[in-house]
Protein backbone atom coordinates (compact mmCIF):
# COMPACT_ATOMS: atom_id res chain seq x y z
CA UNK A 1 0.00 0.00 0.00
CA UNK A 2 1.18 3.06 -1.01
CA UNK A 3 1.88 5.63 1.77
CA UNK A 4 0.00 8.69 2.01
CA UNK A 5 1.72 11.75 1.04
CA UNK A 6 1.71 14.74 3.33
CA UNK A 7 1.42 18.47 1.46
CA UNK A 8 4.05 20.77 2.19
CA UNK A 9 3.43 23.41 4.71
CA UNK A 10 3.16 26.03 1.92
CA UNK A 11 0.01 23.85 -0.14
CA UNK A 12 -1.74 23.88 2.74
CA UNK A 13 -1.70 27.39 3.98
CA UNK A 14 -3.13 28.08 0.66
CA UNK A 15 -5.67 25.11 0.76
CA UNK A 16 -6.26 27.29 4.23
CA UNK A 17 -6.43 30.74 2.36
CA UNK A 18 -8.91 29.18 -0.53
CA UNK A 19 -11.25 28.17 2.89
CA UNK A 20 -10.87 31.62 4.57
CA UNK A 21 -11.91 33.08 0.86
CA UNK A 22 -14.97 30.69 0.35
CA UNK A 23 -15.53 31.31 3.72
CA UNK A 24 -16.20 35.33 3.55
CA UNK A 25 -18.91 33.92 1.14
CA UNK A 26 -20.70 32.19 3.32
CA UNK A 27 -20.33 33.37 6.92
CA UNK A 28 -22.47 36.52 8.56
CA UNK A 29 -20.30 39.59 8.56
CA UNK A 30 -19.66 41.06 11.75
CA UNK A 31 -17.40 43.31 13.81
CA UNK A 32 -16.37 44.29 17.77
CA UNK A 33 -15.71 47.94 18.51
CA UNK A 34 -11.40 48.02 18.77
CA UNK A 35 -9.32 50.36 20.67
CA UNK A 36 -5.34 50.81 20.46
CA UNK A 37 -3.30 49.08 22.79
CA UNK A 38 0.16 50.76 24.14
CA UNK A 39 2.02 49.11 21.14
CA UNK A 40 -0.32 50.31 18.62
CA UNK A 41 -2.34 46.93 17.97
CA UNK A 42 -6.31 46.68 17.75
CA UNK A 43 -7.50 44.63 20.54
CA UNK A 44 -11.08 43.93 20.42
CA UNK A 45 -13.47 45.28 23.36
CA UNK A 46 -15.66 42.33 24.83
CA UNK A 47 -19.34 42.66 24.66
CA UNK A 48 -20.06 44.89 21.68
CA UNK A 49 -20.02 42.54 18.43
CA UNK A 50 -22.53 43.03 16.11
CA UNK A 51 -23.54 41.36 12.73
CA UNK A 52 -23.46 44.03 9.79
CA UNK A 53 -25.80 44.80 7.29
CA UNK A 54 -23.33 44.84 4.24
CA UNK A 55 -21.25 41.80 2.93
CA UNK A 56 -17.61 42.87 1.30
CA UNK A 57 -17.63 40.45 -1.97
CA UNK A 58 -13.87 39.98 -2.39
CA UNK A 59 -12.78 39.37 -6.05
CA UNK A 60 -11.09 35.67 -6.88
CA UNK A 61 -7.92 37.56 -7.62
CA UNK A 62 -7.43 38.61 -3.73
CA UNK A 63 -6.38 34.57 -3.13
CA UNK A 64 -3.06 36.23 -5.20
CA UNK A 65 -2.99 40.27 -4.11
CA UNK A 66 -3.57 39.61 -0.94
CA UNK A 67 -0.27 37.04 -1.02
CA UNK A 68 2.45 40.45 -1.37
CA UNK A 69 0.26 42.87 0.81
CA UNK A 70 0.44 40.24 3.62
CA UNK A 71 4.11 39.95 3.52
CA UNK A 72 4.49 43.75 3.28
CA UNK A 73 2.22 44.15 6.05
CA UNK A 74 4.47 41.22 8.22
CA UNK A 75 7.63 43.20 6.75
CA UNK A 76 8.65 43.09 10.43
CA UNK A 77 8.90 39.87 11.28
CA UNK A 78 10.47 38.64 8.02
CA UNK A 79 13.31 40.99 8.40
CA UNK A 80 14.03 39.87 11.36
CA UNK A 81 14.00 36.66 10.38
CA UNK A 82 16.54 37.17 7.91
CA UNK A 83 18.86 39.50 10.05
CA UNK A 84 18.39 36.65 13.16
CA UNK A 85 19.18 33.77 10.59
CA UNK A 86 22.39 36.06 9.13
CA UNK A 87 23.91 35.58 13.24
CA UNK A 88 22.89 32.67 14.29
CA UNK A 89 24.85 31.05 11.47
CA UNK A 90 27.90 34.08 12.11
CA UNK A 91 27.62 32.44 15.78
CA UNK A 92 27.98 28.77 14.13
CA UNK A 93 31.05 29.97 11.61
CA UNK A 94 32.95 30.65 15.01
CA UNK A 95 32.96 27.04 15.90
CA UNK A 96 31.97 28.45 19.48
CA UNK A 97 29.01 25.88 19.79
CA UNK A 98 30.94 22.66 18.16
CA UNK A 99 33.73 23.91 20.86
CA UNK A 100 31.08 23.61 23.51
CA UNK A 101 29.73 20.70 22.94
CA UNK A 102 32.81 19.15 22.34
CA UNK A 103 34.15 20.38 25.83
CA UNK A 104 31.21 18.22 27.22
CA UNK A 105 31.74 14.98 25.37
CA UNK A 106 35.48 15.25 26.89
CA UNK A 107 34.90 15.95 30.09
CA UNK A 108 31.56 14.00 30.38
CA UNK A 109 32.70 10.88 28.17
CA UNK A 110 33.01 8.73 31.13
CA UNK A 111 29.63 9.31 32.94
CA UNK A 112 26.83 9.01 30.49
CA UNK A 113 24.20 10.84 32.84
CA UNK A 114 26.03 14.21 33.26
CA UNK A 115 26.87 14.19 29.59
CA UNK A 116 23.45 13.23 28.34
CA UNK A 117 22.06 15.83 30.79
CA UNK A 118 24.14 18.69 29.96
CA UNK A 119 24.02 17.99 26.42
CA UNK A 120 20.22 18.50 26.59
CA UNK A 121 20.71 21.44 28.47
CA UNK A 122 22.80 22.93 25.66
CA UNK A 123 20.35 22.11 23.24
CA UNK A 124 17.24 23.44 24.98
CA UNK A 125 19.41 26.84 25.52
CA UNK A 126 20.50 27.60 22.17
CA UNK A 127 16.84 26.78 21.21
CA UNK A 128 15.27 28.91 24.00
CA UNK A 129 17.63 31.49 23.13
CA UNK A 130 18.26 31.51 19.39
CA UNK A 131 15.43 29.11 17.84
CA UNK A 132 18.37 26.52 16.77
CA UNK A 133 16.70 23.14 14.99
CA UNK A 134 17.92 22.44 11.91
CA UNK A 135 21.76 23.60 13.25
CA UNK A 136 21.56 20.13 15.09
CA UNK A 137 21.04 17.89 12.71
CA UNK A 138 24.75 18.14 11.85
CA UNK A 139 25.63 15.98 15.14
CA UNK A 140 23.45 13.26 14.79
CA UNK A 141 27.00 10.82 13.64
CA UNK A 142 28.94 11.86 16.92
CA UNK A 143 25.70 11.15 19.07
CA UNK A 144 25.23 7.78 17.79
CA UNK A 145 28.77 6.50 17.86
CA UNK A 146 29.38 7.82 21.30
CA UNK A 147 26.13 6.15 22.89
CA UNK A 148 27.08 3.14 21.02
CA UNK A 149 30.03 3.36 22.97
CA UNK A 150 27.93 3.26 26.21
CA UNK A 151 26.18 0.78 25.33
CA UNK A 152 22.78 2.69 24.34
CA UNK A 153 21.20 2.80 21.32
CA UNK A 154 20.59 5.68 18.83
CA UNK A 155 16.92 6.51 20.16
CA UNK A 156 18.93 7.89 23.55
CA UNK A 157 21.20 9.72 20.70
CA UNK A 158 18.53 11.74 19.32
CA UNK A 159 16.10 11.95 21.70
CA UNK A 160 18.98 13.92 23.82
CA UNK A 161 18.94 16.14 20.92
CA UNK A 162 15.23 16.29 19.97
CA UNK A 163 13.76 16.03 23.30
CA UNK A 164 16.60 18.98 24.42
CA UNK A 165 15.47 21.19 21.09
CA UNK A 166 11.41 20.60 21.99
CA UNK A 167 11.22 21.79 25.24
CA UNK A 168 13.81 24.63 24.31
CA UNK A 169 10.94 26.01 21.31
CA UNK A 170 8.23 25.12 24.10
CA UNK A 171 9.49 26.89 26.94
CA UNK A 172 11.46 29.62 24.63
CA UNK A 173 12.45 32.48 26.62
CA UNK A 174 13.33 34.64 23.74
CA UNK A 175 12.82 32.48 20.56
CA UNK A 176 12.72 35.34 17.71
CA UNK A 177 10.48 33.25 15.27
CA UNK A 178 8.03 32.18 17.36
CA UNK A 179 7.79 34.25 20.98
CA UNK A 180 8.52 37.47 19.30
CA UNK A 181 6.29 36.46 16.54
CA UNK A 182 3.70 35.74 18.45
CA UNK A 183 3.83 38.45 20.84
CA UNK A 184 3.91 41.14 18.36
CA UNK A 185 1.07 39.77 16.26
CA UNK A 186 -0.58 40.00 19.69
CA UNK A 187 0.63 42.81 20.63
CA UNK A 188 2.58 42.65 23.37
CA UNK A 189 5.88 43.34 24.26
CA UNK A 190 8.72 41.08 22.63
CA UNK A 191 10.11 38.73 25.25
CA UNK A 192 7.81 39.84 27.84
CA UNK A 193 7.14 37.42 30.11
CA UNK A 194 10.74 35.98 30.06
CA UNK A 195 11.21 35.43 33.86
CA UNK A 196 8.18 32.61 33.61
CA UNK A 197 9.58 30.94 30.70
CA UNK A 198 12.61 31.19 32.37
CA UNK A 199 11.68 29.78 35.55
CA UNK A 200 9.34 26.77 33.61
CA UNK A 201 12.29 25.40 31.35
CA UNK A 202 14.64 23.49 33.40
CA UNK A 203 11.98 21.78 34.93
CA UNK A 204 10.51 20.68 31.87
CA UNK A 205 14.02 19.78 30.39
CA UNK A 206 14.54 17.68 34.01
CA UNK A 207 11.01 16.00 32.74
CA UNK A 208 12.29 14.79 29.46
CA UNK A 209 15.61 13.84 30.74
CA UNK A 210 13.92 11.39 32.97
CA UNK A 211 12.12 9.95 30.49
CA UNK A 212 15.47 9.50 28.24
CA UNK A 213 17.24 8.55 31.18
CA UNK A 214 14.76 5.33 32.27
CA UNK A 215 14.63 4.54 29.56
CA UNK A 216 18.46 4.36 29.19
CA UNK A 217 18.87 2.43 32.15
CA UNK A 218 16.18 -0.34 31.07
CA UNK A 219 18.78 -0.79 28.15
CA UNK A 220 21.96 -1.04 29.53
CA UNK A 221 20.46 -3.60 31.72
CA UNK A 222 19.12 -5.77 28.93
CA UNK A 223 19.94 -4.89 25.55
CA UNK A 224 17.05 -6.94 24.42
CA UNK A 225 14.78 -3.80 25.99
CA UNK A 226 15.92 -1.51 22.94
CA UNK A 227 13.12 -0.61 20.75
CA UNK A 228 16.06 -1.07 18.10
CA UNK A 229 16.52 -4.61 19.07
CA UNK A 230 16.39 -6.34 15.63
CA UNK A 231 17.42 -3.62 13.78
CA UNK A 232 20.80 -2.14 12.82
CA UNK A 233 20.97 1.70 13.05
CA UNK A 234 23.87 3.25 11.45
CA UNK A 235 24.27 6.90 11.35
CA UNK A 236 24.64 7.42 7.63
CA UNK A 237 27.18 10.72 7.92
CA UNK A 238 31.18 9.22 8.50
CA UNK A 239 32.53 10.18 11.92
CA UNK A 240 35.51 11.66 10.61
CA UNK A 241 33.34 14.97 9.94
CA UNK A 242 33.21 15.15 13.82
CA UNK A 243 36.71 16.82 14.70
CA UNK A 244 35.64 19.43 17.07
CA UNK A 245 37.66 21.98 17.94
CA UNK A 246 39.39 23.05 21.10
CA UNK A 247 37.59 25.60 23.06
CA UNK A 248 39.75 28.04 23.00
CA UNK A 249 40.08 32.28 23.98
CA UNK A 250 37.91 33.20 21.11
CA UNK A 251 35.03 31.18 21.40
CA UNK A 252 35.22 31.63 25.54
CA UNK A 253 34.70 35.31 24.42
CA UNK A 254 32.03 34.94 21.75
CA UNK A 255 30.45 32.57 24.85
CA UNK A 256 30.65 35.24 27.00
CA UNK A 257 29.44 38.24 23.95
CA UNK A 258 26.03 36.14 24.25
CA UNK A 259 25.28 36.08 27.64
CA UNK A 260 25.88 39.35 27.63
CA UNK A 261 23.88 40.41 24.69
CA UNK A 262 20.98 38.34 26.15
CA UNK A 263 21.47 40.41 29.49
CA UNK A 264 21.35 43.57 27.59
CA UNK A 265 18.24 42.34 25.45
CA UNK A 266 16.32 41.46 28.84
CA UNK A 267 17.03 45.25 30.40
CA UNK A 268 16.22 46.50 26.80
CA UNK A 269 12.81 44.50 27.05
CA UNK A 270 11.67 45.08 30.47
CA UNK A 271 13.16 48.59 31.07
CA UNK A 272 13.48 50.70 27.72
CA UNK A 273 10.36 49.29 26.04
CA UNK A 274 12.74 47.96 23.04
CA UNK A 275 10.53 46.08 19.99
CA UNK A 276 12.02 44.72 16.94
CA UNK A 277 14.11 47.10 15.57
CA UNK A 278 15.84 47.60 18.43
CA UNK A 279 16.17 43.78 18.74
CA UNK A 280 17.33 43.27 15.56
CA UNK A 281 19.76 46.10 15.61
CA UNK A 282 21.20 44.41 18.78
CA UNK A 283 21.58 41.40 17.10
CA UNK A 284 23.51 42.81 14.21
CA UNK A 285 25.87 44.43 16.93
CA UNK A 286 26.71 40.64 18.30
CA UNK A 287 26.85 39.51 14.98
CA UNK A 288 29.43 41.85 13.97
CA UNK A 289 31.27 41.12 17.60
CA UNK A 290 31.05 37.41 17.51
CA UNK A 291 32.68 38.05 14.32
CA UNK A 292 35.66 39.87 15.60
CA UNK A 293 35.89 37.61 18.62
CA UNK A 294 35.55 34.59 16.16
CA UNK A 295 38.55 35.99 13.82
CA UNK A 296 36.15 35.78 10.76
CA UNK A 297 37.38 37.66 7.96
CA UNK A 298 34.85 40.72 6.76
CA UNK A 299 33.67 38.66 3.66
CA UNK A 300 33.97 35.13 4.85
CA UNK A 301 31.57 37.25 7.87
CA UNK A 302 29.18 38.76 4.62
CA UNK A 303 29.20 35.60 3.09
CA UNK A 304 27.99 33.30 6.01
CA UNK A 305 25.50 36.02 7.15
CA UNK A 306 24.01 36.21 3.84
CA UNK A 307 23.72 32.26 3.51
CA UNK A 308 22.36 31.95 7.20
CA UNK A 309 19.82 34.36 6.10
CA UNK A 310 18.74 32.78 2.82
CA UNK A 311 18.12 29.42 4.50
CA UNK A 312 15.11 31.28 6.25
CA UNK A 313 13.88 32.19 2.52
CA UNK A 314 11.06 29.33 3.33
CA UNK A 315 10.42 30.55 6.63
CA UNK A 316 10.18 33.69 5.57
CA UNK A 317 7.29 32.86 2.66
CA UNK A 318 5.30 31.04 4.82
CA UNK A 319 5.25 33.64 7.65
CA UNK A 320 3.61 36.05 4.38
CA UNK A 321 1.34 33.01 3.15
CA UNK A 322 0.42 32.47 7.12
CA UNK A 323 -0.42 36.14 7.44
CA UNK A 324 -3.06 36.50 3.92
CA UNK A 325 -4.91 33.82 6.02
CA UNK A 326 -6.31 36.63 8.93
CA UNK A 327 -5.99 39.24 6.28
CA UNK A 328 -8.94 37.47 3.68
CA UNK A 329 -10.82 36.74 7.02
CA UNK A 330 -10.10 40.63 7.95
CA UNK A 331 -11.44 42.28 4.80
CA UNK A 332 -13.96 39.76 4.40
CA UNK A 333 -15.18 41.17 7.57
CA UNK A 334 -15.53 37.56 9.24
CA UNK A 335 -12.61 37.25 11.52
CA UNK A 336 -14.97 38.93 14.22
CA UNK A 337 -18.04 36.56 13.48
CA UNK A 338 -15.48 33.72 13.70
CA UNK A 339 -13.93 34.62 17.14
CA UNK A 340 -17.37 35.39 18.27
CA UNK A 341 -18.66 32.32 17.87
CA UNK A 342 -15.86 30.13 18.93
CA UNK A 343 -15.70 32.47 22.01
CA UNK A 344 -19.45 32.16 23.18
CA UNK A 345 -19.46 28.25 24.42
CA UNK A 346 -15.51 29.43 25.96
CA UNK A 347 -17.36 31.87 28.15
CA UNK A 348 -19.79 28.77 29.84
CA UNK A 349 -16.32 27.31 31.14
CA UNK A 350 -13.78 28.05 33.43
CA UNK A 351 -10.61 30.57 31.87
CA UNK A 352 -8.41 27.01 32.68
CA UNK A 353 -10.45 24.68 30.71
CA UNK A 354 -10.57 27.04 28.00
CA UNK A 355 -6.58 27.73 28.33
CA UNK A 356 -6.21 24.27 27.93
CA UNK A 357 -8.36 24.00 24.97
CA UNK A 358 -6.51 26.62 23.08
CA UNK A 359 -3.59 24.11 23.85
CA UNK A 360 -5.34 21.25 22.43
CA UNK A 361 -6.10 22.76 19.18
CA UNK A 362 -2.57 24.22 18.84
CA UNK A 363 -1.00 20.60 19.45
CA UNK A 364 -3.43 19.73 16.48
CA UNK A 365 -3.01 22.47 14.24
CA UNK A 366 1.42 21.94 14.53
CA UNK A 367 0.45 18.76 12.90
CA UNK A 368 -0.42 20.85 9.80
CA UNK A 369 1.96 23.82 9.58
CA UNK A 370 4.67 22.96 11.46
CA UNK A 371 6.50 26.26 11.00
CA UNK A 372 6.58 27.96 14.08
CA UNK A 373 6.38 31.70 12.60
CA UNK A 374 3.72 30.04 10.53
CA UNK A 375 1.89 29.13 12.91
CA UNK A 376 1.89 31.94 14.63
CA UNK A 377 0.66 34.42 11.66
CA UNK A 378 -1.87 31.70 11.22
CA UNK A 379 -3.42 31.16 14.78
CA UNK A 380 -2.94 34.39 17.09
CA UNK A 381 -5.08 36.93 14.89
CA UNK A 382 -8.13 34.24 16.13
CA UNK A 383 -6.62 33.19 19.26
CA UNK A 384 -5.83 36.19 20.86
CA UNK A 385 -9.55 37.67 20.60
CA UNK A 386 -11.14 34.86 21.57
CA UNK A 387 -8.90 34.70 24.87
CA UNK A 388 -9.84 38.04 25.10
CA UNK A 389 -13.35 37.15 25.31
CA UNK A 390 -13.37 34.50 27.96
CA UNK A 391 -10.88 36.94 30.44
CA UNK A 392 -7.55 34.84 29.51
CA UNK A 393 -4.41 37.40 29.04
CA UNK A 394 -2.72 37.55 25.97
CA UNK A 395 0.56 35.95 27.80
CA UNK A 396 -1.22 32.96 28.16
CA UNK A 397 -3.13 32.55 24.74
CA UNK A 398 1.06 33.03 23.36
CA UNK A 399 2.31 30.76 26.13
CA UNK A 400 -0.22 28.25 25.22
CA UNK A 401 0.73 28.48 21.34
CA UNK A 402 4.43 28.02 22.85
CA UNK A 403 3.45 24.73 24.02
CA UNK A 404 1.43 23.60 21.12
CA UNK A 405 4.09 24.42 18.60
CA UNK A 406 7.22 23.63 20.43
CA UNK A 407 6.45 20.30 22.07
CA UNK A 408 4.64 18.78 19.34
CA UNK A 409 7.51 19.08 17.16
CA UNK A 410 9.25 16.06 18.66
CA UNK A 411 6.16 13.63 17.20
CA UNK A 412 4.68 15.10 14.25
CA UNK A 413 5.76 13.57 11.65
CA UNK A 414 5.33 17.04 9.31
CA UNK A 415 8.33 18.38 10.89
CA UNK A 416 11.19 17.91 8.12
CA UNK A 417 13.72 18.53 10.55
CA UNK A 418 12.66 15.60 13.19
CA UNK A 419 12.49 13.62 10.29
CA UNK A 420 16.00 14.42 8.93
CA UNK A 421 17.07 13.06 11.74
CA UNK A 422 15.62 10.23 12.84
CA UNK A 423 16.40 8.99 8.85
CA UNK A 424 20.52 10.16 9.75
CA UNK A 425 20.18 8.22 12.69
CA UNK A 426 18.56 4.75 10.97
CA UNK A 427 15.50 4.96 13.22
CA UNK A 428 12.00 3.90 12.25
CA UNK A 429 9.70 6.37 12.66
CA UNK A 430 7.00 4.06 14.06
CA UNK A 431 9.80 2.90 16.59
CA UNK A 432 10.46 6.89 17.75
CA UNK A 433 6.95 7.06 18.21
CA UNK A 434 6.96 4.27 20.84
CA UNK A 435 9.22 5.76 22.88
CA UNK A 436 8.35 9.73 22.42
CA UNK A 437 4.84 9.34 23.13
CA UNK A 438 4.19 8.70 26.67
CA UNK A 439 7.09 11.84 27.12
CA UNK A 440 4.52 13.71 25.03
CA UNK A 441 1.68 12.77 27.52
CA UNK A 442 3.67 13.93 30.31
CA UNK A 443 4.31 17.16 28.86
CA UNK A 444 0.42 17.84 28.08
CA UNK A 445 -0.16 17.42 31.49
CA UNK A 446 2.57 19.50 32.54
CA UNK A 447 1.79 22.48 30.08
CA UNK A 448 -2.01 22.18 31.15
CA UNK A 449 -1.50 22.81 34.81
CA UNK A 450 1.92 25.31 33.58
CA UNK A 451 -1.29 27.44 31.90
CA UNK A 452 -3.43 26.82 34.91
CA UNK A 453 -0.47 28.25 37.50
CA UNK A 454 -0.08 31.24 34.82
CA UNK A 455 -4.13 32.44 35.17
CA UNK A 456 -4.07 31.64 38.84
CA UNK A 457 -1.12 34.00 39.06
CA UNK A 458 -2.51 36.85 36.48
CA UNK A 459 -0.10 36.64 34.10
CA UNK A 460 0.64 39.79 31.62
Amino acid sequence: MKPIAVPHTLVLLFGIMVMAYVATWLVTPGAYETVMNDHGKAVVVPGTFKYLETRVNLPIWTLLTVVPRAMANAQEIIFSVFIFGGVIAVIQATGTIDASIGVLLRVFRTQWTWLLLGLMFLFASFSATFGMAEEYIGFVGVLVVLCAALKLDAIVAVGTMVIGYGVGYGCAVLNPFTVFAAQDIAGLQPGSGWWFRLAIGPPMVLLGFHHLWSYAKKIQADPQQSLLYGISPTAKMSTETYDYPLFCWRHAVVLIGIFVSLGILVYGTVALGWYLMELCALFLAFGIFAAVAGGLSANNTADTFIKGAAGLTGTALLIGFARSIGMILEEGQILHTIVHNASTPLTYLPKEISAIVMLLFQNVFNFFVPSGSGQAYATIPVMAPIGDMVGIERQVTVLAFQFGDGFTNMIVPTNAVLMGILGLAGIPYDRWFRFIWPLIIKIFLASALILVIAIAIGLK
